[in-house]
């Protein structure tokens, strides 16, 4: 074995493995969740996207009015079968209401506020052409019923997360549905991605409803603990890695990836540039004029 292997930090246990989830590819199109919230599955799979961009419809139940949370990419076919749910539920778009900029959640936003004359609703306009701004605390009312915007900036700079009335929280890409997400440096920050989780967990959501993946409903505070317990995990192979010699991100990733599919190694390369970002800025880490890390403790 070698000294590498002999000191690996070892990775958490995921709750969600002991968890009774749709397979891969089994989640419904369209799927009730709670009175007044539908999932709309986009239909863009991908190592990714996970089964897809999930869409939300908020239409509290017999109030005629509705906000959709990430519309998607631009897919006909999607467009459709949420605008039949909007007329499934007889309710009136009010607002299009965005988690973060990425396409596979923003795309659509425009047509969809063409199509209805609705605006969109997001913290950056700059990146999503959005007509009003979001900020941390404010709400939204939607038939009668609030939606706290919660700022969770980590992910992305812009990222938002919604907490609905009953205390479940529409997460985007912060967490997912299965896996870990990604920190996308350098617009992502570890650091404030950290605070974000904690920040949730604080919250005790009731249910977390997320951009990708399946509900993650029986123990939500669990599945935030493990993705902070993640981070730690891979701060600390990191570290190993370095103790034993330098080495550039790219042959860190290779290292600490290397059973990891390789149409995943350019996230696995951001999410691991924003914990070197991260160990820089707290003393542990720097980087030589040949892109090499070193351990600095």
């Amino acid at each position: 074995m070698s000294s590498r292997e002999g000191h690996a930090p070892q990775p958490p246990e995921d709750p969600r493995e002991r968890w009774v989830l749709p397979a891969f590819g089994a989640m419904a199109t369209v799927t009730s969740l709670a009175p007044g919230l539908i999932r709309v599955l986009a239909p863009n799979p991908s190592p990714m996207t996970l089964d897809g961009t999930n869409t939300y419809v908020l239409a509290p139940p017999g109030r005629g009015e509705a906000l959709i949370v990430d519309p998607g990419p631009v897919d006909p076919s999607h467009e459709a079968q949420v605008s039949a749910v909007l007329t499934e539920v007889d309710a009136e778009l009010r607002a299009i209401v965005l988690t973060h900029h990425h396409a596979d959640h923003a795309a659509s936003a425009a047509r969809f506020a063409a199509a209805h004359g609705s605006p969109v609703l997001a913290a950056s306009p700059t990146l999503t052409g959005a007509d009003r701004v979001l900020t941390d605390g404010a709400r939204l009312t939607v038939g009668g019923t609030d939606v706290e915007v919660v700022a969770t900036p980590g992910h992305t700079g812009d990222h938002l997360a919604f907490r609905l009335s009953d205390g479940a929280v529409l997460t985007g890409d912060h967490v997912l549905g299965r896996g870990t997400s990604v920190v996308v440096h350098p617009d992502g920050d570890l650091e404030a991605y950290l605070a974000s989780l904690r920040r949730l967990h604080d919250l005790g959501p009731q249910a977390l409803y997320p951009g990708h993946g399946p509900s993650l409903t029986e123990d939500p505070t669990a599945v935030l603990e493990f993705y902070l317990a993640h981070r730690a995990f891979r701060e600390a192979q990191l570290r190993a890695a370095l103790a034993v010699a330098p080495a550039t991100v790219e042959e860190l990733v290779a290292l600490l990836y290397a059973d990891l599919d390789r149409r995943l190694w350019p996230a696995a390369t951001a999410s691991l540039s924003a914990t070197v970002a991260a160990l820089t800025s707290r003393g542990e880490v720097r980087t030589d004029s040949g892109g090499r890390c070193h351990l600095d403790v």
